[in-house]
């Protein structure tokens, strides 16, 4: 017993009461200093959340994710059977071959696990025998194991798979969406030059150069990756878009629009509900259909100048247009077909004799038309096999997809589904209230959520009013009338 306290016995030797009572100041100041610090570093990690998210997510937050990813890659892969073996599964009990569960499961290594401004990407080394799948299916796993937004599998390396972690959802969040809208040519040679400090009256005309594969590039929005959201027709000739009525599908088309009127490239519409979607486009259109008839007519002209297109390709010995000299290059085409239904759906004999010839030649167009320059962009609310056998035929030569938020499965389906099974239900999940959200092809072998740039019917007025006189007339086409 320790004098002066009776029942007291130190738990550890040498420690008395008098040395504890002699010790308290000291303590309860380390407990004080500990809970100020603690207090301090709670203030500015608000601080800096708020103020400057950047450098919180350096600082704090990826450091944190970091910890909460190895400490938890044991249990999630033994849970989402991610596991890998380093003896056989399967051994020989007399006659018998036995095949179990791997007694000591192996892990996969999780490895550079680096920050991003979007959040952290890191590789998944995979054992030998193991394969991406189950990965891919653990996505929405790990996305709840580590406390993020989501979790984006990329399995095209042999033996790894690298993963995107988005830490919250940019295509929502504030800020989110360009304030300002500048248009003006990419590097390289190009049709204008841009004065970014003055946005209304952003586009001064220059002399139209020859054209180059960068003047197909639209950038139209940002990916949830953190990088541009870009429809380049070099990369992907022709181009599948679907999404409902306010959806944002015209404000994505507008966007794309806005940029390729800037450069030397001629557009061409086809709308035949009487033009009332690409009306606001026609002073820079080289020629615009309102009824089927109109379509059928234009589209059966731009089949024709492929077949000029292919002779010239002929004789400079080239196998696409920018294989020729920049003064014999002809201009690069987009064709841009709204509401595909209006083409496809018919109701009578004479109806269906006028659908077919123009979605034959808009079939021709897609088949013939990447190495010549002349590029298709088919957009519908709906997209189903109620439209005929042509349509399944036209999709596959649209190889670039674009899934706003649609009304029926099916269109998802017809969208997505033959290339990016696993991208239907993050097409379906699309929030109705978060409008120019879309499941899009991110490149050759992969799909990625996107949000596009919002440009005001005044911005896009001032731009087509700029280059106006950039729209180059084409063979056997009639510009529309001002």
């Amino acid at each position: 017993m320790t004098p002066g306290f009776p029942g007291f016995a130190p738990r550890f030797p040498g420690v008395t009461l008098d040395r504890l009572q002699a010790w308290l100041p000291t303590i309860i100041t380390a407990v004080v200093v500990v809970a100020a610090v603690i207090l301090a570093l709670a203030v500015l990690s608000r601080l800096l959340r708020r103020k400057a998210p950047r450098v919180h997510w350096y600082l704090i937050g990826f450091p944190l994710l970091r910890l909460r990813m190895r400490h938890s890659w044991r249990h999630l892969c033994l849970n989402a059977s991610l596991t890998g073996t380093d003896r056989p599964t399967t051994g020989q009990l007399g006659p018998l071959l036995v095949k179990g569960q791997p007694i000591m499961p192996v892990l996969p290594l999780l490895r550079r696990i680096r920050p991003r401004s979007f959040g952290a990407t890191a590789v998944i080394l995979l054992h030998p025998g193991q394969v991406p799948e189950p990965f891919v299916n653990a996505a929405e796993a790990m996305a709840h194991a580590w406390g993020v937004h989501a979790v984006r599998v990329d399995a095209r390396a042999r033996g790894r798979v690298r993963l995107t972690i988005l830490t919250a959802d940019p295509l929502i969040t504030k800020g989110a969406e360009p304030a300002t809208w500048e248009t003006g040519p990419p590097p390289g040679p190009a049709a204008v030059t841009s004065h970014p400090s003055h946005p209304s009256d952003a586009i001064e005309a220059t002399t139209p150069a020859a054209a180059v594969p960068a003047d197909l590039a639209a950038k139209v929005g940002q990916r949830e990756d953190g990088q541009r959201w870009v429809i380049d027709l070099v990369t992907f000739p022709h181009w599948l878009i679907t999404g409902a009525t306010q959806s944002g599908k015209s404000t994505l088309i507008n966007a794309a629009v806005a940029r390729w009127a800037a450069r030397p490239v001629a557009l061409v519409g086809i709308d035949c509900k009487g033009g009332m979607e690409l009306a606001p486009h026609a002073p820079r259109l080289s020629a615009l259909a309102t009824d089927r008839a109109e379509a059928a007519d234009i589209l059966a002209a731009l089949v024709a100048e492929t077949q000029r297109r292919m002779g010239l390709c002929r004789q400079h010995g080239a196998r696409h247009i920018w294989q020729l000299p920049p003064e014999v290059r002809p201009v690069p085409v987009v064709v841009i077909v709204d509401e595909l239904a209006e083409l496809y759906l018919v109701a009578s004999r004479a109806e269906k004799d006028e659908a077919l010839r123009a979605t034959t030649h808009l079939l021709r167009l897609a088949q013939l038309g990447a190495a010549l320059g002349v590029h298709v962009i088919v957009a519908g609310q709906r997209v189903g096999s109620d439209f005929g056998p042509g349509v399944t035929a036209l999709r596959a030569q649209l190889a670039g997809r674009i899934c706003l938020r649609v009304n029926d499965e099916e269109t998802v389906k017809m969208t997505l589904g033959d290339l990016y099974p696993d991208a239907v239900d993050a097409a379906q999940q699309i929030d109705p209230a978060v409008k120019g959200v879309a499941v899009t092809t991110a490149d050759e072998a992969g799909w990625i959520r996107a949000r596009s740039v919002y440009l005001s019917p005044e911005e896009l007025a001032a731009v087509i009013a700029a280059t106006a006189h950039l729209a180059p007339v084409l063979p056997g086409l009639t510009p529309p009338a001002a």
